[in-house]
């Protein structure tokens, strides 16, 4: 069963707020009269207290969460190795657009995305998930990708290659095997590592044109990565926010923290 946690937060925050109004404004002062006429100290029903003391809190988490920063865990080696499993990550909420929480309608428009910007967004064919990909295509380009080279309205993207990929986990190991190969991508602007496997990419070559209001988004680990070359763009209305900062990254319990990449910018 799929957890909305955004629309926990918004019930929690709509029920504390109404139960500690309507004590405020029709039983607070009946209340405090009561006990002064009787010499004793008031006392709140433990309801109100509770909605009394939780209110804020949750408030502002809501707030924070809605509007300003949210933190994401990174589950796959799709965006490897801009992003490894185990890196959790903090999102700009705010980067395009003010949405209301649970319901994702925007009420202010702050930014569009950029080419090469790592979004974070509702996955189109089930938007109870969360995905991160790059952003390759704005609306009205045509992307081509032919063997991991990608082409924006016929001009190739360059790619300067750095040499093998290896690493430490066992995801690495298993690219390591399959001859993975590091370059570095200059998508206007944005200089980024991918990770591609010469041969392999032949499969997901084509051209796509992005219909507006809409994104073509790839993972870094372009041989690795389920993104809009197999289930088509981004619409506008599922983006969630911009990746900005790795604050903590765990590798498990082997390898314990990886104290080398808290406070690395997303890039």
């Amino acid at each position: 069963m799929d957890f909305d946690f955004a629309a926990l937060l918004l019930a929690l925050t709509v029920l504390t707020g109404v139960v500690w109004a309507i004590d405020r404004l029709f039983f607070h002062r009946r209340r405090l009269e009561r006990a002064a006429a009787r010499g004793e100290t008031p006392r709140e029903p433990v309801l109100v207290d509770y909605a009394r003391s939780f209110f804020p809190v949750i408030l502002a988490v809501l707030v924070f969460r809605s509007f300003i920063a949210e933190p994401f865990r990174i589950p796959s080696g799709s965006m490897m190795p801009t992003l490894l499993v185990g890196d959790f990550i903090l999102v700009n909420k705010f980067a395009y657009g003010l949405r209301l929480p649970a319901f994702n309608t925007k009420i202010l428009a702050t930014g569009e995305p950029h080419r090469g910007d790592v979004i974070v967004f509702r996955y189109p064919p089930d938007p109870s998930q969360d995905y991160i990909k790059r952003v390759i295509g704005l609306p009205g380009d045509e992307v081509t990708v032919r063997e991991d080279k990608v082409f924006i309205n016929g001009k190739p993207i360059i790619q300067d290659p750095i040499g093998p990929y290896a690493g430490g986990d066992a995801e690495s190991r298993m690219l390591e095997r399959a001859g993975a190969v590091v370059r570095i991508e200059h998508l206007d602007g944005v200089d980024h590592r991918i990770i591609a496997i010469p041969g392999l990419g032949e499969s997901r070559d084509g051209t796509w044109r992005v219909p507006q209001n809409c994104y073509f988004a790839m993972g870094d680990n372009r041989d690795n990565s389920l993104d809009s070359r197999f289930w088509g763009c981004v619409p506008e209305q599922n983006l969630v926010g911009k990746a900005f900062l790795i604050w903590f990254s765990w590798k498990g319990v082997d390898h314990g923290i990886d104290f080398g990449r808290i406070g690395t910018v997303v890039k």
